[in-house]
């Protein structure tokens, strides 16, 4: 039991779990406003080109979800690594 609140109290994987939460949340921010534009600015058009549009905003997202699900807990993990050296 002990290794076990050792290995979760790390520093580094706090530091990667915070980043990861903040990635969540910057992922949803940024999408909403992503495609509230591109509604906005596909409104006229949409109709005829529904599919483009969906395909845009997939590869949108998935783009999205590598940058900040993927660098936010990398960044949070080197970050508690180097603040917290013994």
């Amino acid at each position: 039991m002990d290794r076990l609140a050792q290995a979760l109290s790390h520093p580094e994987l706090v530091g990667a779990l915070i980043g990861f939460v903040l990635g969540y949340i910057d992922y949803k921010i940024v999408i909403g406003v992503v495609q509230m534009r591109l509604k906005r600015v596909h409104a006229d058009d949409m109709a005829s080109d529904l599919t483009s549009f969906e395909r845009k905003l997939k590869v949108l997202r998935v783009v999205i979800v590598i940058m900040t699900l993927g660098a936010f807990p990398v960044i949070g993990y080197l970050v508690g690594l180097l603040l917290f050296i013994p």
